[in-house]
């Protein structure tokens, strides 16, 4: 038997990235090397089924992949991994056979795998590459046949300033060539792709909105909202982001979510935290040091970088004082110091800005230690980091990162731009500093995430903050001794309990000076079987916790890779120490594999089945409640945004773009999002108003009659100006759209295939139609609100439009 194998080489990586890893592709899809002349294996459908469960959500993936050759080929395919995922379960149905996954050692995987393919028989199998991707692979997709594939992963979800956030990954955030040359991607979904998201909330909701998708959710009569979105065909090429945000006003709570099968074993909790707290905007002058990566992969980009730190120095007050730090190959300062926020100051190191040019490679480390010095005790002192590049130059070593990163008492924000990208670093700078960091995809509304994290910069944080749990025996719990807690901030901690009973929780933390406690008195159960999950999600943060241990090097490799592994096999998740390894019944018994997922999966549908009500964590301290004050929101932040904090973080946007662009020749749509955003705001502050909600705005003084219809739902969900959400809206169709005023909406993506398969010359063209309704519009875009880029007309009654473009399908 002559076998075709598809397999991906492990990237080569360079070094420890804060911002992008070294992944392989360009986005999920399946693989082959570029020398193979087979016939492309075609990714028919690929449907995403999402229940989001107040704390948590449920992520369930089908796909069917086809084979157009004559022979029997190897599939393998590739996502990236979302952050806290903890995959739990594989599925895979070949012919009449079903396959069902089993977590084992890596080792072990890897060697049934082996021995089941060079038998014939139906195996797969899925693995964790750190944080870069989870990479599934499939024996045989029989010729001219095909596999039909299931996976399942649960993951935490926090809410931040009153905004929650849904994250499903599927473009790359990678930029290794050597893997880009060797391998060839076939990210097209042939026929169907849907993506449908059940939200579960116990407190009512302000709105939803899945920008690039379109589209709301709608109540159903379960009191849950349901959303779902529908094309034929797709490139998996673009992430899915789901935001909904909470009702304003709502108090500060304490919410719990249990497990304990019965009295003989331990039970799991997860605890979710949301202060009320009020929290002081700073006061008096402030230290602010921005770090620029000045990198050879930021050329034709740091002009935009640039302008963009320009802005932030002439917001400054005249009490403050900035530093400016560039790096590459080498950390350099660019203005000599401290430099007072007055006008000769400003006038001096604009002038030297303009002098950087972009060369080299990325040493984040050196970039670092050099901002930190020369730090005032005496003064509030911020480090704003942004960087688009891989560090792949000087001090890699994540032990480095933590001691510096411990030594001094600063304020640290980081933006992590793109999928695959080093969390684990950025968890240990935080985890050292008391920092936060807000990860960022392509996908997202660059003023959302500049509106969390100004909120987050402009005001006091509670500090020296630390949890506490007395009368009930907790153990294997998430880091108690918490430090900082940021405006807007959740907090999600698991832990394990003893046996149940009353118990007094109380946050302790210096607020606004002060020392202050809050506390309440909550019931763990003595049995709780609604949330079997629970217990994997416990699993996954404990596997999080020695992770950053180990890199931070409070604990031992050796010892780290044992405890992950035997928590993985434990709780049945994939780790990087474990896999999961699919065979029908006599497989396993063939290796003597125990069937404990097999009990666990079986649990957790009973649980689904028997409690379809249950909707996640729920509040425990309303009789007495933990805090006297409302939690934070984004209506209740800071105010106006500087146009030099939105130009920073697009700037970055646009920076990640432009390299995959370049390297790889895909689209400049993720380019000119983050090119718009930049345009949109550069010539006027930014508003966020807790008045009327924005109206349809004109965009042009020639069109008075027009008014912008693509800002309208960003603008409305983040309660901004329509010229501050200056973001184009993706071709697609969603199921559901109640916005009446901007039509209906509908696409068919075609994807062309010659032979059954993909070639280079193929082409992905997509059909729109607006069946418009009495109101006469406009879709344009003004750079700088000043240079007219394009203006599209339509109206009036009735108007039915179509538009199509085509291009040729990515790898």
């Amino acid at each position: 038997m002559k076998i075709k194998t598809y397999r991906i080489g492990r990237a080569l990586v360079a070094g420890l990235g804060i911002v992008f890893s070294s992944a392989a592709l360009q986005a999920a899809g399946l693989l082959t090397p570029v020398s193979q002349g087979d016939q492309l294996l075609d990714l028919e459908s690929h449907h995403v089924r999402v229940v989001i469960n107040n704390g948590f959500a449920r992520t369930e993936v089908e796909q069917v992949f086809s084979n157009p050759n004559a022979h029997e080929l190897e599939a393998v395919y590739t996502a990236p991994v979302p952050k806290a995922g903890a995959l739990s379960e594989l599925t895979i149905y070949a012919g009449e056979r079903v396959l069902q996954g089993e977590v084992v050692a890596k080792a072990e995987a890897e060697r049934i795998y082996q021995e089941e393919k060079e038998q014939g028989n139906e195996v797969g199998k899925a693995d964790k590459n750190s944080y870069q991707n989870f990479e599934f692979t499939v024996y045989p997709v029989p010729a001219k046949g095909s596999v039909r594939m299931t996976y399942v992963y649960y993951e935490p979800l926090k809410i931040d300033t009153g905004v929650g956030r849904y994250h499903y990954p599927l473009e790359e955030g990678g930029t290794d060539d050597g893997a880009n040359s060797f391998w060839t991607q076939n990210d097209v979904v042939s026929s169907q792709f849907s993506v449908e998201v059940r939200l579960k909330s116990n407190y009512p909701l302000a709105r939803t909105r899945i920008p690039n998708f379109g589209g709301s959710a709608q109540a159903q009569e379960d009191g849950s909202l349901l959303y779902r979105y529908e094309s034929e065909g797709a490139i998996l090429d673009q992430d899915f982001v789901f935001y909904y945000m909470l009702e304003e006003n709502l108090p500060g709570r304490l919410e719990m979510l249990t497990y304990r099968e019965n009295e003989d074993k331990a039970g799991s909790f997860m605890m979710v935290m949301t202060p009320g707290v009020d929290l002081k905007p700073l006061a008096g002058g402030a230290d602010y040091v921005f770090a620029i990566d000045v990198s050879g992969s930021m050329q034709g980009k740091l002009h935009t970088l640039v302008s963009g730190v320009k802005k932030a120095i002439g917001q400054l007050k005249p009490e403050d004082r900035f530093r400016i730090v560039g790096f590459n190959d080498r950390a350099f300062e660019v203005n000599q110091g401290w430099v007072n926020a007055s006008e000769q100051g400003v006038r001096d190191s604009l002038s030297r800005l303009d002098q950087l040019v972009s060369n080299g490679g990325t040493n984040v480390y050196a970039g670092v230690k050099l901002a930190m010095e020369k730090l005032d005790a005496d003064r509030v002192a911020t480090l704003i980091l942004v960087t688009d590049g891989v560090t792949n130059r000087g001090i890699v070593d994540p032990k480095e990162f933590y001691k510096i990163m411990h030594k001094q008492d600063l304020r640290f924000y980081g933006f992590l731009l793109g999928n695959s990208s080093n969390w684990p670093l950025m968890e240990v700078m935080c985890e050292a500093s008391g920092g936060s960091y807000r990860a960022v995809s392509n996908s997202d509304d660059i003023i959302g995430e500049v509106l969390i994290a100004k909120n987050k910069i402009a005001f006091e944080s509670m500090r020296q903050a630390s949890l506490s749990i007395k009368g009930v025996n907790t153990f294997d719990v998430s880091d108690f001794k918490i430090g900082k807690i940021h405006f807007g901030d959740q907090l999600v901690l698991f832990g394990r309990y003893e046996k149940g009973g009353k118990a007094t929780v109380t946050l302790t933390a210096r607020v606004n000076g002060e020392d202050r406690s809050y506390r309440t008195e909550v019931v763990f159960p003595e049995r709780d079987v609604a949330h079997p999950e629970l217990e994997r999600m416990w699993a996954m943060d404990q596997v999080r916790k020695i992770e950053v241990n180990q890199l931070a090097g409070f604990v031992e490799e050796g010892e780290a890779k044992v405890a992950i592994r035997d928590i993985g096999v434990a709780y049945q998740i994939v780790t990087d120490e474990t896999s999961m390894i699919a065979l029908d019944d006599a497989g396993f018994a063939r290796h003597g594999v125990e069937r404990r997922n097999q009990e666990r999966v079986a649990r957790e549908l009973q649980a689904r089945v028997a409690n379809p009500a249950s909707s996640g964590a729920q509040r425990v301290d309303a009789q007495q409640p933990m805090y006297q004050q409302r939690s934070h929101s984004t209506g209740g932040g800071a105010g106006a945004i500087e146009p030099w904090f939105v130009l920073l973080v697009a700037a970055g946007g646009g920076a990640l773009a432009w390299r995959k662009w370049r390297r790889s020749g895909a689209s400049l749509s993720a380019l000119a999002i983050g090119v718009i955003a930049v345009g949109a705001v550069a010539g006027s502050k930014l508003e966020a108003s807790d008045g009327e909600r924005p109206g349809w705005t004109e965009r042009s003084g020639k069109l008075a009659a027009g008014k912008s219809s693509i800002d309208h739902s960003i603008a409305s969900f983040w309660d901004v100006s329509e010229e501050e959400a200056a973001v184009p809206v993706r071709s697609g169709s969603p199921v559901v759209d109640t916005d009446a005023d901007r039509g209906d909406r509908q696409c068919v993506a075609t994807v062309n295939l010659r032979n059954g398969y993909a070639s280079e010359s193929d082409s992905h063209q997509v059909k729109q139609r607006r069946d418009r309704g009495s109101r006469r519009g406009h879709f344009g875009l003004n750079l700088f609100n000043a240079i007219p880029v394009f203006d599209f007309v339509w109206g009036d009654d009735n108007e039915r439009e179509s538009d199509a473009y085509e291009g040729k399908v990515r790898r």
